[in-house]
């Protein structure tokens, strides 16, 4: 089995708001949401699988094909128009969040200051963007993803959590009104839109028609291992069973007296990582979405797909040294996640039921059902999202 562009995919997802909401999740509702987030796997995988078929069949990514697919010209200028606008702001709102949370594990590893740790970390992620080779990145973000994983993945073993209510949390679904917001915040923060121009781009790049079920296996293994990384940080969230932990930072405090010096490091290495391969992935998402809307040349080494994640990341490096609080920003961030989000999906669910498009790789019945059961689910964390900001 060959991974690919999925990676990528895992590695973006799993950032600091994904490491903020998990630790809200298990600080506050134990291992009960533990299931919402196996169920946030899975729906990832059907969306992603989605985007990556439909970059492979037609040969485009998701903006250029919603530019040459939306038949109501009208309809095509106001989708493209808000489609553009939010994938700018929201991603510019990803980066500084991310940079923000990079630098504060980079504070509590390397004792650097936090403003100047974001200058050089957006300075790093520009000059592996610069190098404009898709494959070396994905190498330096595979190895980010592992040490990622196995950070949160000990920190999770060494709470030593009980066995019982650990399969009850994952096996047994409880959604009530004191706690469907998480549920569906979960959803929100692992269905992440920019992943699916940046999946749908990626993909038909490096893979064929033909390889649909290597594609398939890519996808189903690397999101699942980004998934395993989410149920450790809730894991060992739930371990202290504390519903005042409001971030990352009290956690790691929390897990002291568990595990010792090592807490903090831990927790600072994931967070590290987490923050510094959202970093890379937001801007590049951002520059594919924008070329293929625009209709640039969609090559990494082009000018205008260099200036577009340039302007993200400047954004990011700006607003994440204005001395906000990490967790403003992180925020502020899924807000525009919230609103964007079933904007794209059901665009992508547009699209891939198009036959001239997709031909016999359309969607089937029980495609068709799942996406609709997720589309439902985003259309609520919008409204969650959009009652919030007006409240």
């Amino acid at each position: 089995m060959k991974l690919g562009p999925a990676t990528l995919v895992a590695a973006a997802f799993i950032g600091p708001g994904t490491v903020t909401m998990c630790t809200l999740a298990g600080a506050k509702f134990g291992y009960e949401l533990l299931w919402a987030m196996i169920f946030s796997i899975v729906a990832t995988i059907v969306i992603q699988e989605m985007s990556a078929r439909t970059g492979m069949v037609s040969r485009m990514g998701l903006g250029e094909a919603l530019r040459s697919h939306l038949p109501n010209p009208f309809l095509k200028i106001i989708a493209l128009f808000l489609v553009l606008s939010a994938i700018l702001i929201g991603n510019a709102a990803y980066e500084a969040g991310n940079l923000a949370g990079a630098a504060l594990g980079a504070y509590f590893l390397l004792d650097l200051d936090t403003e100047m740790a974001a200058i050089i970390l957006g300075f790093l992620a520009a000059g592996l963007l610069y190098i404009g080779n898709i494959r070396v990145i994905e190498k330096i973000l595979v190895a980010l993803v592992v040490l990622m994983s196995i950070s949160f993945l000990i920190t999770a073993i060494a709470t030593k959590p009980p066995f019982i209510p650990l399969i009850k949390g994952m096996l047994i679904p409880k959604i009530n009104w004191d706690n469907l917001l998480f549920v569906t915040a979960l959803v929100g923060t692992t269905v992440v839109p920019y992943n699916l121009f940046l999946h749908a781009s990626l993909a038909k790049e490096k893979w064929k028609v033909e390889e649909m079920s290597s594609m398939r296996w890519d996808t189903v293994v690397s999101i699942f291992l980004g998934g395993i990384v989410s149920m450790s940080i809730i894991i060992a969230a739930a371990a202290i069973g504390n519903g005042e932990i409001t971030d990352v930072t009290q956690l790691s405090k929390s897990l002291t007296p568990l595990l010792g010096e090592y807490a903090g490091i831990l927790i600072a290495i994931g967070l590290l990582a987490a923050g510094l391969t959202s970093a890379i992935t937001a801007p590049l998402a951002a520059a594919y979405a924008t070329s293929g809307i625009l209709g640039w040349n969609v090559e990494m080494k082009s000018f205008r797909f260099r200036a577009v994640w340039l302007t993200i990341i400047a954004i990011g490096i700006l607003f994440s040294t204005l001395k906000i609080r990490p967790i403003e920003i992180i925020q502020f961030a899924q807000v525009t996640n919230g609103i964007l989000l079933p904007l794209i999906v059901c665009f992508l669910f547009y699209l891939v039921n198009q036959k001239s498009l997709m031909k016999e790789y359309k969607n089937n019945k029980w495609q068709n059902l799942m996406s609709l059961l997720i589309i439902l689910l985003c259309i609520g964390l919008s409204i969650r999202t959009l009652i919030k900001v007006m409240g």
